[in-house]
């Protein structure tokens, strides 16, 4: 099963795809870590990635059509895929629409995890993430434990807040969000590949909802 989750930043995209890939075996295909890891894998690929990165420029779409399409061929299939942070635009859902048939393979579901905008800005300048395995923390609905144990991995851990988790940070990435990525759910709604659920819920009243959703 291939599924996109869509949201604007905060919404719990990653943390709920980290669930998928330990309870479904799916395979979670990260704009950002497959970057870094090209760029570092001495392939071609990795060299025009890395030449791009290196001279400050922005990474082409074709450049990360390639790089899923890398993912899609590797013999690597598990319970399927989760496209996170891809597509972003509509030139981009096009492109991997026609990626994904040219493959024979199907895009079975795209989860739009709604949110409001006060509440997740809320949310998101409370958050903290440890250091060793990413886990989100929450200082009102899931604080750092005292002893700075992640309840995660195990470890003690050094827990850190991303720069850009500010109000004013948030509200940019926020707009930038709805001017580009927001026309998908249109898109998507039109092909019948589309279900909403609240993104604000709990952690595993929303993995519950998305649970619901992948089994009709």
């Amino acid at each position: 099963m291939n599924i996109i989750l869509l949201g604007p930043p905060g919404a719990g995209k990653g943390t709920q795809a980290r669930k998928l890939v330990e309870e479904r075996d799916m395979i979670q295909l990260s704009t950002g870590d497959m970057l870094r890891a090209a760029r570092t894998s001495g392939t071609e690929m990795g060299k025009i990635v890395a030449d791009v990165m290196d001279r400050g420029e922005l990474v082409t779409d074709e450049i990360v059509i390639g790089l899923i399409r890398e993912q899609l061929t590797s013999g690597k299939t598990g319970g399927g895929y989760i496209f996170d942070g891809f597509p972003r635009t509509l030139a981009q859902a096009d492109a991997l629409g026609a990626l994904l048939a040219e493959l024979n393979e199907n895009l079975d579901r795209v989860i739009e995890m709604q949110v409001d905008d006060d509440a997740l800005v809320a949310r998101i300048t409370a958050r903290s993430t440890c250091g060793n395995c990413g886990e989100v923390y929450n200082d009102n609905t899931k604080p750092i434990p005292a002893d700075h144990v992640c309840s995660s991995c195990g470890q003690k851990a050094q827990f850190t807040r991303r720069a850009d988790d500010n109000e004013d940070s948030l509200k940019t990435r926020l707009l930038a969000y709805y001017k580009q990525t927001s026309p998908l759910i249109g898109y998507y709604y039109a092909k019948g590949d589309l279900a909403s659920i609240n993104g604000l819920a709990s952690m595993d009243t929303v993995a519950a909802s998305i649970s619901g959703v992948l089994a009709k």
